[in-house]
């Protein structure tokens, strides 16, 4: 080895020492006839001291080292005059008596420290320097030390980590596939998996009754902080199980992960359904670290003659605890914030509680004092609390605009602490959602999710009333997890396909290799995939999945650092009888 020790680990125990380090160089301070430099490497930094008056050569060649030169130094530890108390070997030096510089570097495109000078798209574009960087280091352990937990605790539970393809058959549900064209086979495709999920199923067919997977999995989709087109999914499956056991078994991974790398013990997690998260949060995923639930005001606002609120097919409000202080100005910007594209309300009202108990609304002329005495009454509000409505033709796309709003109040207020968590499980899902353009119903998660066995009637007559065997992990407002119990009967498969419209060809073509499986005794079984990407930032109390991924993707897709996607040669196009059209 080049080295003795790593630049984390000397302490004032090892004084008197002889050790030889390596690493880059994150700092050179010439001080009279001394220099320093701090050493660094992944676990830590370590101060080199060079002194003009005993060794004149090696100081002289310190003084030329720039910012990450590669090296190597051997000398002596010695107890720190001036000690650093904010890093580990901050009691200690070394006195170097011999240098050996292992590469010279360029000077670099940014500093390489925690507060750096460097933008997104330079440090994606030099990504190799970026993950020097403590911070970015310091994901990308968190991320090491969540998978190997995973992988412990599943292994405890007897589950086999089994390898599935990468390269598969194309489906046209659920996200646009990345295609592989086949040069052996002219003009046909292979598909990148959006998810191991039938290969999974067919090995609880084949008698592998616990698997899992810390697997890549493709998405050709829009990018967004939370989404990558390629990303880790931690993929369990499970036979002889109903939803409670997954459930069960999936809490315990996360109360797991949540003590051994966060030290934090959690409580037993909430149920809600989906239905009432969409009636209290407007969302299936709602942020439950602070309550300000939705409530609706059909009854108590509407046939007043305000005809934005008597024409609406839902009214509902969220309460501000606190919040009656706000200006005029930051009213104005809460309106600006609902109209937006991407919210899409047309407005926004508000009423305050006042100091005497009287509420102040921006629709008093339409509103006596005892009705929005009712309103307050609605909503269990205070004096100084903010009460805030939102009305629209649909419901669905009213509850989701009040959504945003609440998220947007909520930071706000500062309730949403990355420190805090709160944990639940969504169940209940509709088994199906109708498109209108295409006229058709589609499956909420795949294909595959078993209906609740009670509302297996209702596939005949009101498919859309039929709620799906299924659940959804959520922390802090995102969706960490979900899954389903699968359907394991041919005859429910089949059943399945022509309510999403598929013809019997269709369906053998896509799925046959599944279904046809199923005829020699498929048992009842589950399972669930957690997002990795997801789940690291959480804890890692980070905004975008990027900063937890080693090479991430940019919002385009590309990744700026190798030049990808690219164009390729012709003779490769040729060999793969493909051709470019030009636009």
């Amino acid at each position: 080895m080049l080295r003795t020790h790593t630049n984390g680990e000397l302490r004032l125990t090892d004084a008197g020492k002889t050790v030889t380090l390596t690493g880059w160089v994150q700092k050179n301070r010439k001080m009279g006839g001394m220099t320093f430099i701090d050493l660094r490497d992944r676990y830590g930094i370590t101060q080199l001291v060079f002194n003009q008056d005993i060794n004149p050569e090696i100081c002289e060649s310190a003084n030329r080292l720039g910012r990450e030169y590669v090296i190597q130094a051997t000398g002596t530890v010695a107890e720190r005059s001036n000690k650093n108390p904010n890093i580990p070997t901050g009691e200690i030096e070394i006195i170097v008596s011999s240098l050996c510089v292992l590469n010279p570097s360029a000077v670099p495109p940014f500093t390489i420290e925690d507060e750096t000078d460097g933008g997104d798209d330079i440090r994606m574009q030099y990504r190799y320097l970026d993950l020097r960087r403590n911070s970015v280091r310091a994901n990308l352990e968190l991320r090491h030390k969540m998978a190997f937990e995973t992988r412990r605790y599943l292994d405890s539970l007897h589950f086999l980590e089994v390898e599935t393809p990468v390269l598969i058959k194309s489906t046209p549900e659920g996200a646009r596939d990345f295609v592989v064209p086949s040069r052996m086979n002219p003009g046909q495709f292979y598909a990148l998996p959006q998810s191991p999920q039938t290969f999974k199923q067919l090995l609880m067919v084949s008698g592998f009754d616990r698997y899992f997977q810390i697997v890549k999995c493709f998405r050709d989709e829009d990018l967004r902080a939370d989404r990558q087109p390629e990303f880790t999914q931690i993929d369990c499956e499970m036979s002889f199980v109903e939803q409670e056991d997954i459930i069960k078994t999936f809490e315990g991974l996360t109360v797991h992960l949540f003590k051994t790398i966060k030290n934090i013990e959690l409580q037993p997690f909430p149920r809600m359904s989906f239905a009432d998260a969409m009636r209290y949060y407007g969302s299936d995923k709602p942020d439950t670290r602070f309550d300000m639930r939705f409530v609706e005001l059909m009854d108590t606002l509407k046939g007043y003659g305000f005809s934005v609120f008597d024409d609406a097919e839902y009214i509902g409000g969220i309460c501000a605890k606190g919040a009656a202080s706000y200006t005029r100005k930051q009213l104005d910007e809460l309106t600006d914030f609902v109209r937006r594209p991407q919210v899409g309300a047309k407005g926004l009202v508000y009423a305050r509680v006042e100091a005497d108990g009287n509420v102040k609304s921006s629709v008093d002329k339409f509103y006596t004092q005892d009705v929005l005495q009712k309103l307050k009454e609605k909503f269990a509000a205070e004096a100084g609390d903010l009460i805030l409505i939102i009305s629209g033709d649909n419901t669905s796309k009213a509850q989701k605009q009040l959504s945003e709003l609440r998220l947007e109040m909520g930071s706000r207020l500062g309730l949403r602490d990355k420190n805090k968590y709160s944990c639940l499980w969504v169940v209940d899902f509709p088994l199906l959602e109708w498109d209108e353009e295409t006229n058709r119903y589609y499956a909420m998660h795949h294909p595959f999710t078993s209906p609740k066995p009670e509302d297996i009637p209702l596939l005949d007559s009101e498919p859309g009333k039929v709620r799906a065997n299924a659940y959804d992990m959520v922390i802090n407002g995102v969706e960490v997890g979900g899954g389903s119990i699968r359907i394991h009967d041919s005859g429910l498969q089949k059943k399945m396909f022509q309510v999403l419209g598929f013809t019997d060809e269709q369906a053998e073509y896509q799925f046959g290799f599944l279904t046809n499986a199923f005829k020699y005794g498929a048992p009842p079984h589950g399972g669930i995939a957690y997002g990795l990407d997801r789940f690291v930032s959480l804890f890692a109390g980070l905004d975008s999945i990027r900063d937890c991924i080693a090479f991430p993707k940019n919002n385009q897709g590309r990744d700026v650092m190798i030049d990808a996607p690219s164009i390729i040669d012709k003779a490769q196009l040729d060999e793969l009888a493909l051709s470019i059209v030009q636009k």
